[in-house]
């Protein structure tokens, strides 16, 4: 399928709901695992700085998969069809969820970070055919829209699954095995509804399998920077990730030493900000009416900005900080929209994965450098929770500045 070109309207509508209740499945999942792993490791006697060490390990243990094999997911995006991806890695996702619920049931931290990784490497191979897919069963003047229920899905899955993680720690605390084998039950929940995705023809069924990562992510930044708000784009997209990264591993410690919050309460209060981002999507995929809206790129920048200054006040409660993080979520849902329909739009057909693929990679390149500025911030700086949240507003407005200097029809929007 061609871009532009459209299926009948009850096979769109069919495959696009389809995907994206798989996404919103794939983004708890992701989600309810990890912080259970983060919160058992929060749990565990030892030291401040272990602990530290240890939540920042488990973000980095969940990036860096996406560092090694999102070029093979891209490869598998534009050589199979994108379909076929994406059911197989479901299959694939129920053996890891067993996998966990023994590793929980034993107690072993080794495996329980093994888990974290395994599905690190579960969501990096999905990514490309996920975000890859939209242009082929979405008319042009709909991408947009369909980023922004993407977007409001996959936060809705991180709100319930933050939320799920912090249940299970705190009422399986005794027989925490049930959790990863209701997460297994899940995916296969995930698996059925990825069944009934569009099926699309693989777009470049010839291409070789790239034996050289970093040969093949070089030469896709050579292809993005032949297009400079493509290149922007993929830039900005690694900026979002590291600042979303950085401000939930924190939300985590504030909670806890500064705010003083039990499990499930931290987690409500990182849903706050997943709510915002989702809504902050939703609303930019409407705003757009049917093109990519570049002008919201610096007002989600700004808002973002504006968003930490109370959050590193002195003595702010709990409501004042969970409104603020509300409105630095609904900042970055505008930022995301237009940024993540460029890697999109504006790649070849046959090339989508591929350039999906290394924006993947060098977004979690952010999330892992996220993970070694919070031990910078805590360790090297001393910094207290609230100023690395001023260090997150600082960063938004570099991010955003150079994410919206381009082309004139950046600023103005494209049709």
């Amino acid at each position: 399928m061609h871009e532009g070109q459209q299926v009948d309207a009850a096979g769109w509508r069919r495959g696009f709901w389809c995907l994206m209740a798989t996404q919103f499945q794939n983004a708890f999942s992701d989600n309810a695992l990890k912080n259970l792993v983060v919160l058992l490791v929060m749990a565990r006697p030892m030291s401040a700085d272990d602990q530290h060490a240890y939540v920042a390990l488990v973000g980095a243990l969940f990036a860096a998969p996406f560092i090694l094999f999102s070029m093979l997911g891209g490869w598998l995006a534009d050589r199979f069809s994108k379909r076929r991806v994406m059911v197989s890695v479901k299959t694939a996702e129920v053996g890891i969820m067993l996998f966990a619920a023994v590793a929980l049931g034993l107690g072993n931290l080794t495996l329980e970070l093994a888990s974290v990784f395994l599905m690190g490497t579960h969501s990096a191979v999905f990514g490309p055919s996920k975000y890859g897919i939209l242009p082929e069963v979405l008319p042009h003047d709909r991408l947009s829209w369909g980023n922004g229920i993407l977007e409001l899905l996959t936060f809705l899955g991180i709100i319930a699954g933050i939320v799920a993680g912090a249940f299970f720690a705190e009422n399986l605390a005794g027989h925490p095995a049930w959790a990863g084998l209701i997460l297994a039950a899940l995916a296969l929940v995930g698996w059925v509804f990825s069944r009934g995705i569009t099926a699309v023809p693989a777009a470049a069924p010839d291409r070789p399998l790239p034996l050289n990562p970093l040969k093949e992510l070089w030469h896709q930044l050579q292809v993005m920077r032949g297009d400079r708000d493509l290149w922007r784009a993929n830039w900005g997209n690694v900026g979002f990730f590291f600042l979303a990264a950085l401000v939930q591993m924190n939300v985590l410690i504030y909670a806890r030493d500064i705010l003083r919050l039990r499990e499930t309460d931290s987690g409500l209060l990182s849903a706050a900000l997943a709510l915002g981002i989702g809504f902050g999507s939703l609303l930019a995929g409407y705003a757009s009416r049917g093109r990519i809206e570049y002008r919201l790129v610096p007002v989600g920048a700004l808002g973002l900005a504006l968003s930490t200054i109370p959050m590193g006040w002195t003595g702010i409660g709990v409501p004042g900080f969970a409104a603020a993080l509300v409105a630095l979520g609904f900042s970055a849902g505008l930022f995301i929209v237009p940024i993540a329909a460029v890697l999109q739009h504006r790649p070849a057909p046959e090339s989508k994965g591929a350039v999906q693929g290394a924006a993947n990679l060098l977004s979690f390149v952010g999330i892992l450098a996220a993970s070694g500025a919070q031990w910078l911030a805590f360790g090297a700086c001393g910094l207290t929770p609230g100023q690395v949240f001023w260090l997150c507003g600082v960063s938004a407005l570099v991010i955003g500045a150079y994410s919206a200097i381009s082309r004139g029809h950046f600023i103005r929007g494209e049709g």
